[in-house]
């Protein structure tokens, strides 16, 4: 059994290394496009430049965050460090490693986005076709990069330690990183999207990426550093928990000797990333040049292929039947959620005609119709995720104790198997938006704008459909995590002789785990207004700046030759702002977590973690919805609808996408990460609870 292991985790390894092939002759590509004139390529030095000065400033800030949490680990995680050092220092290494892992991922995607952008920019002049080429696979370098680390960096761990606690401390790296990163990016972006749009559209009614705004470049740069860093550390983390909680029970139901269901994760998640490679490969514009539709179709390519593949290797390796079928169902439950998603927010589709029409009517009416829809777009997506739960554990309930819950950490793995896909379509979206901002500032003309424009608006609906498909994917993750949970403190058990301690289940009926479900429920919204609270601050400071700029810098407003406006200053205050709002809202959550174990013990952390899960899953999705519905719906009435450009309508649709900004970009994507921490902490200190509490 252990040379079929090396074998299957050897094939990992291969993978991962193909896909890093996969990502360089890609990146090769994308650099070897027409280059721009000068002022394109000044004006994405200056997105670049301000893009890289941000992540450098923030990666320093959470290396010294890491280097205390890690400290903390060495001390106290498994057990306290005068019980035993050595599996404490191979936690803190491996969460050390999670977070350089994550890091890596954000950074690789800057470095392609801020070509891909000014390469699409010029492609647009010739046409779509090449101009969408240029901006998806600049998307599927980080695709293939990120999917190819995680499964690396799983893999190695696994193969080092041979101990799934050890998974569970790199994902708690790549969770801790990926939270605070996805935050302070975030605040970055929001802050200049919601002062451009304010003091540019609403008030001086001039375009969006008019180069006379003083925070558009700060606009572009935090596409990059929100949409492209955080959501690929993001997706990082959630393919990492993911593996690390269906190897915490597969190693649990195998017992001593590690077996076939170890086998089953690392072989899933291998052929998901080739599924992801070739989805990849078949990406291109058809003959009727709808960039949705091309995005769609390479996804669907590689669900059908990794559906195949998994049941050929079910077949030929003798794995069970009905393990492939909860993975698959996963697999089949993103899709649909994806789809529920990309209807209440494609441009095409009734409700964002709904909310553009009732923005004719003054803004209360676009802001109370789409936070309607909203809300009525969270229902198909947590019934989803609920049935995919539902159906793997009864599926797989019959094959023994355990595998009920290891059926449903199998459908997150399912469900997360085309990631690589998903992060490609993710990243498409800020390099064609900062694409069309390149396009405007840098006068490339009508046809360029009108291009862009497309592909920018599916962009948009396919960011709509990624981050309900990675919300989701972290519901079923941490459902998941929360079986770990009751593994982890099950095995402490039995280690201590604390056999009456041990656990089956959480009766909300018990006082101690009702605290924990009421506290848990609560920290998500706490969490999300923290966040916003950020980008309200932020932003205030940033249209201060704006309005003073034009106010005092002749010839600005009326955009005299020569004149240009301080884009430095407002890229240092959304800069400065994001890193000072980024640690607060993370740490609430982790301290939350401590202080409920620390009081109610185990039983309190099960409420804990399942009020967090069900409370987070739902304002993610309610958020990341209504934003990407007041978002289209702006670009609906900009494309000449009620008015167009301009119109009431069109001032009002500006508000609602204001009040989105931070909803879809900010706070909702945020917070499946915030769940999954709480829940990789609590199986990191379950010994610690079991042990250690006030009640």
């Amino acid at each position: 059994m252990e040379n079929s292991i090396l074998f299957f985790q050897l094939a990992a390894l291969g993978v991962s290394v193909l896909s890093f092939g996969v990502a360089l002759w890609l990146y090769t590509w994308v650099k070897a496009q027409p280059k721009g004139d000068h002022k394109v390529e000044t004006i994405g030095d200056y997105i670049r430049r301000g893009a890289n000065t941000f992540l450098k400033r923030e990666y320093s800030i959470l290396a010294r965050f890491a280097g205390i949490v890690a400290i903390l680990i060495l001390l106290f995680i498994p057990t306290p460090i005068w019980k035993g050092a050595a599996d404490n220092l191979v936690m803190a290494i491996s969460f050390i490693i999670g977070t350089i892992f994550s890091a890596l991922s954000g950074k690789v995607g800057i470095q392609v986005a801020t070509i891909a952008n000014r390469k699409s920019a010029v492609a647009a002049q010739k046409g779509i076709k090449p101009a969408f080429l240029a901006g998806f696979r600049g998307g599927a370098v980080m695709g293939m990069a990120v999917v190819g680390t995680s499964l690396l960096g799983v893999t190695a761990v696994f193969m080092i330690t041979k101990d799934a606690t050890a998974i569970l401390g790199f994902s708690f790296g790549a969770s801790s990183l990926a939270l605070f990163a996805k935050a302070g990016g975030g605040i970055f972006t929001k802050t200049a999207d919601i002062s451009a749009d304010l003091v540019g559209k609403v008030e001086l009614g001039i375009p969006e990426d008019d180069p006379r705004n003083p925070a558009v470049i700060a606009d572009n740069v935090g596409d990059n550093v929100g949409d492209v860093a955080g959501m690929g550390a993001d997706l990082f983390d959630s393919n990492v928990a993911s593996m690390a909680a269906a190897l915490v029970m597969a190693l649990s139901l195998d017992g001593a000797n590690p077996g076939k269901n170890v086998i089953t994760v690392f072989c899933y998640a291998t052929i998901g990333l080739f599924a992801s490679i070739v989805g990849v490969g078949t990406a291109k514009m058809g003959k009727h040049d709808n960039p949705t539709h091309a995005l769609n179709s390479s996804t669907y390519v590689t669900t059908v292929i990794y559906a195949i593949l998994t049941a050929a290797a079910t077949y030929l390796f003798s794995f069970e039947w009905r393990i492939w079928a909860a993975a698959a169902i996963g697999l089949a439950v993103g899709t649909i959620i994806g789809i529920a998603s990309d209807y209440f927010t494609d441009d095409s589709k009734h409700p964002v005609h709904y909310v553009a029409n009732a923005s004719k009517s003054g803004p209360a009416f676009t802001i109370l119709s789409g936070v309607s829809y909203g809300f009525l777009s969270v229902l198909p997506a947590m019934v989803g995720i609920a049935a995919a739960a539902f159906a793997a554990y009864l599926l797989c309930a019959p094959l023994g104790p355990g595998y009920a819950m290891f059926g449903i950490s199998m459908s997150a793995v399912g469900m997360l198997s085309i990631v690589g896909m998903i992060i490609s379509n993710d990243a498409y979206g800020p390099i064609v938006d900062n694409a069309r901002g390149l396009v405007e500032m840098a006068s490339l003309g009508e046809h360029a704008l009108d291009v862009t424009d497309s592909l920018d608006s599916a962009g948009n609906t396919v960011k709509a459909v990624t981050k309900g498909f990675a919300i989701a994917a972290a519901g079923l993750t941490v459902i998941a995590l929360l079986g770990a949970f009751t593994t982890e403190v099950n095995e402490a058990a039995k280690a201590l002789g604390l056999h009456d301690r041990m656990i089956s289940g959480f009766d909300i009926m018990a006082p101690d785990v009702f605290f924990g479900l009421l506290v848990g429920a609560a920290i998500p919204a706490v969490f999300s207004a923290m966040l916003m609270l950020g980008v309200d601050r932020n932003a205030q400071r940033m249209v201060s700046e704006i309005h003073r700029q034009f106010n005092t810098i002749a010839g600005l407003k009326e955009g005299k030759s020569g004149v240009e406006p301080e884009y430095d200053k407002c890229i240092d205050i959304a800069t400065v702002g994001a890193l000072k709002e980024l640690i607060p809202a993370g740490l609430m959550a982790i301290i939350a977590t401590l202080v409920v174990g620390f009081i109610g013990g185990v039983q309190a952390i099960g409420g804990y973690l399942t009020g967090n899960i069900v409370s987070g899953l739902l304002l993610a999705l309610f958020m990341s919805n209504s934003g990407g519905l007041w978002d289209n719906s702006k670009k609906y009435i900009e494309s000449g609808k009620h008015g167009g450009r301009g119109s009431d309508a069109h001032k009002a649709a500006v508000v609602g996408d204001t009040v989105g900004d931070p909803f879809k970009d900010t706070a909702g994507p945020s917070i499946n990460t915030q769940i999954t921490v709480v829940s990789l902490i609590a199986s990191l200190m379950s010994t610690v609870f079991l042990t250690t509490s006030l009640f």
